[in-house]
């Protein structure tokens, strides 16, 4: 998988519009989860996508500090589901980690996790932290890396 590193501003159209296209088609689509996935935020992310044979099949957004959570935050990370098997997820976020360890070392990253995804995070160092909450209909869990 070859990953890109792109502020919202360097994103061509044809990348934000198949951004915009896979979270659709996860987030809102295949779980049947109505949410205002266009929610402004995406102007003051890092968007990090993950191409193999020039299809999208992962993504990620990073927020500095405080522009999200007080801390690093990492959310909408998805794969198509048609990609999932071939690690793809793993990839993504472990290039993502390594963009948030070069732009923001030793800060903290939270993140919003669905709860069926706890053991995937775990995998990647990440505890979880409170209660589990409803975000969207859909069970979700703070999980933080580095945290003091």
């Amino acid at each position: 998988m070859e990953t890109t590193v792109k502020s919202f501003n360097q994103l061509s159209n044809a990348e934000l519009y198949e951004i915009m296209r896979l979270r659709s088609e996860v987030f809102v689509v295949e779980q049947n989860c109505v949410y205002q996935d266009l929610d402004n935020k995406d102007q003051k992310a890092i968007h990090v996508l993950g191409k193999m044979n020039e299809e999208l099949v992962g993504y990620v957004r990073i927020f500095k500090p405080g522009d999200y959570f007080e801390n690093v935050a990492i959310g909408r990370v998805v794969v198509p589901k048609s990609q999932r098997r071939f690690g793809y997820g793993k990839l993504i976020m472990q290039s993502a980690l390594k963009v948030v360890e070069n732009e923001f070392p030793k800060i903290p990253i939270e993140l919003s996790a669905q709860t069926y995804l706890i053991k995937f995070y775990k995998e990647l160092g990440f505890k979880t932290k409170g209660e589990e909450y409803l975000e969207d209909g859909i069970p979700h869990i703070l999980m933080v890396k580095k945290e003091d």
